[in-house]
Order: structure tokens, then C-alpha cells, then sequence
């Protein structure tokens, strides 16, 4: 990853247009997501790539708001969630069962099937109150989940879409994750004129290309994401955009939490005491605790 911007989205094209790509490496940003929750390695990866897929699928999508990836299934992980803001802030948790993890580990099924079941990928855009939520959902039915959305283009948007994914287990160096996704982009007045056979031609060579990228390269600190880009590339026309800056932030605070607590009759707040005597309200995202004594629920209660 580049020393510069280890965690960013790096945008290009390729093929005069044709073809749309987003590159996404993750380092220092997924460490801090990951830090506190003590997750066990299959876990920890699992969340690394939804956390990596959810940056590329964002960083393809015009919005003002929140991007979620959501994961929701029968296995030994149940659920995985991971979130982007238009701004880059970046988080994400997951859920899992011990006793199936445990049992999932000594099986050789692919990933999606071993740890995850039957169940859906979604995928939510939210802009705000006021703008209605635009939500796509597909079954989770490939070996992994850079399938699984390749499978939700393909059904939903009916665009060719690929992705090469990866992640790096922390061996001293810290996690990574890192993906690059092609799209082959709908026909417009500004699309190069193509037969039919160039055109396809000319997608399996954007797949194949990406599909060469060796994990070595993916995580190359000394490789930015630009001369990556230019090895996979530099004959078919790469053009490259201004990269997204990535970050871990999480979104609680005190303040949507006791606006939360506040949304509940108090008796029903108060049945959630500790033996401290303590309300502790912990963010699922960040493992940061909020704690609320007796005399904190009279302030806000008004009592």
C-alpha cells in the first residue's frame, strides 16, 4: 500500500470509457475496525473483505449519505455489517456463533457456505429523511462473497461486474484487505463504436487482466495504487482520477445514545442496571461503552 494513502478508493477507466474500475487497500483503517473486538481469524476476515467490498461498491455510486453491506445468514456468522460515508469514515462488526465456528472449521466447503449459511448480501444507500432508501438484496449463493456480488450485478443492475479480493491476516505487519472491481459500462453517445465480439473481447480481457493481480502486488506497501493500476493496464488506456481518502471513524456518540435511551419509558431503561447499579450501553462498531448512573438518567429524564 502506498506509504502516503495507505487506505483509500482509487478510481479509473480503461478501454476509452468501456470499462470503470475502483481499486480499494485497506491497512491501518482495518486494524483500528478490528482492534478491541478480539474476533477469531476466520471472523476478522470475513469482516475485512465485506469491509473492503462495501469501500469499491461505494466508491461506484454517486451519493450524499451512508452506504451499508449486510450480511445476514444462518451460520456460524449470522451477520456482518460494514458502512462507508460519501466522506470516507468507515466501520463495520460482525456476529458469530462459537460452537458452529468451531464445527465450520473442520469442513472444506467454500467460504460463503462454511461460514455463512443460507442467507443475503444487501446493500443499502441512505441520503437522509429526505430522500427515499434505495436497497438491493441477493441471495448468498456463491463459493465467496466477491460472487455473490458479482451475482447481484448481474441479476439487479444487469451489468457485467468482477472483483478480485483479497485479504492479508495480520502477521506483524497489521491486516489488509484490498480489491479491484471492473464494471463494463452500459452503451452511451460518448462509448467508443464496438462490434459486439470487440466488446466482449474486450471485457474478458479487463476480467482476466485484474484476475492476474497476485496478492504479493495487492499488498505491496512499496507498489502505490497507481503504478498497480498501470501494470495491469498501461495497453488498455488506463486513466486515472483524483483517489478517495479512507478512515476509520465511527459514528456514536453521547448524544445518539441518550437520545436513544430517551425514546424508551424509563422503568424499561432502568430494568437494563447492572449490578453496579449502572445503565452501560456499548457501540456494537467501536466497543466504546457509555455508562449511565441513577443520577444521569434524572438529567436526562428531567427528574
Amino acid at each position: 500500500m502506498s506509504g502516503a494513502a495507505p487506505d483509500l478508493i482509487q478510481p479509473f477507466l480503461i478501454q476509452a470509457g468501456a470499462v470503470r474500475g475502483r481499486l480499494v487497500r485497506l491497512g491501518p483503517a482495518l486494524d483500528a475496525i478490528l482492534a478491541g473486538h478480539g474476533y477469531p481469524r476466520p471472523v476478522a476476515e470475513r469482516l475485512a473483505e465485506t469491509l473492503a467490498l462495501a469501500a469499491a461498491l461505494a466508491g461506484s455510486l454517486k451519493f450524499d449519505g451512508i452506504f451499508t453491506l449486510q450480511i445476514q445468514a444462518d451460520g456460524a456468522i449470522p451477520l456482518v455489517v460494514a458502512d462507508i460515508t460519501s466522506a470516507g469514515a468507515l466501520r463495520g462488526y460482525a456476529r458469530f456463533d462459537a460452537a458452529k465456528l468451531a464445527a465450520a472449521e473442520g469442513g472444506d466447503l467454500p467460504v460463503v457456505p462454511r461460514y455463512f449459511g443460507h442467507g443475503h448480501l444487501a446493500f443499502t444507500v441512505d441520503q437522509g429523511p429526505e430522500t427515499d432508501r434505495y436497497q438491493g438484496i441477493v441471495e448468498l449463493s456463491g463459493a465467496d462473497l466477491a460472487e455473490c456480488a458479482r451475482a447481484y450485478f448481474r441479476q439487479s443492475e444487469q451489468l457485467d461486474t468482477a472483483f478480485r479480493l483479497a485479504v492479508r491476516p495480520d502477521d506483524g505487519q497489521g491486516w489488509g484487505a484490498a480489491v479491484i472491481m471492473v464494471q463494463r459500462m452500459p452503451s452511451a453517445p460518448s462509448s467508443p463504436i464496438l462490434t459486439s465480439d470487440e466488446a466482449e473481447d474486450g471485457w474478458r480481457r479487463a476480467d482476466i487482466l485484474m484476475a492476474s493481480a497476485r496478492d504479493a502486488e495487492l499488498f505491496d506497501p512499496a507498489l502505490p495504487a497507481e503504478a498497480l493500476l498501470h501494470r495491469l493496464y498501461h495497453a488498455d488506456g488506463l486513466q486515472l482520477f483524483a483517489p478517495r481518502p479512507l478512515e476509520a471513524r465511527c459514528r456514536c456518540s453521547a448524544e445518539r445514545v441518550e437520545a436513544t435511551l430517551k425514546s424508551f419509558p424509563r422503568p424499561q431503561v432502568e430494568d437494563m442496571r447492572d449490578d453496579q447499579g449502572m445503565v452501560a450501553v456499548v457501540c456494537e462498531f467501536c466497543k466504546t461503552a457509555y455508562r449511565y448512573a441513577p443520577q444521569d438518567l434524572d438529567r436526562l429524564y428531567g427528574a
